[in-house]
């Protein structure tokens, strides 16, 4: 699976939330000043060309969907931090969230629960 872009990653964030829209769909979406239209069509058929993002067809009308679902793309995600940013290692990224975050006690206890496991 490739890596996103910011701005592919902000479209299928849309996407993922609309679950099928057009182009216009997920342009509303986005806060203003809105991108220009053309630069979302740009980006959502380099996401269909990614394999991100299948399509179909109302005349001219095309109506877009994930084939990527966003917990699969967020997992393969943190994956590339924990290898790029972390050397692989779990705990320095679990001690770089309890420091950097400042995670609550409930947060610290639930990871607890999650590696006594």
């Amino acid at each position: 699976m490739q890596k996103l872009t910011k701005a592919e990653e902000e479209v299928m964030q849309h996407l993922w939330e609309v679950q099928r829209g057009t182009v216009s769909d997920l342009l509303e979406r986005f806060p203003e000043p809105r991108p220009p239209h053309s630069t979302i069509s740009s980006v959502v058929r380099i996401l269909e060309k990614k394999g991100f993002v299948g399509h179909k067809a109302y005349g001219k009308t095309y109506e877009y969907f994930p084939l990527i679902d966003r917990e699969t793309y967020g997992k393969r995600s943190l994956g590339d931090v924990l290898r790029d940013y972390f050397d692989g290692s779990v705990s320095r990224l679990v001690s770089h969230l309890a420091e950097s975050e400042k995670l609550s006690a409930t947060d610290i206890e639930n990871l607890k629960k999650l590696l006594d496991q």
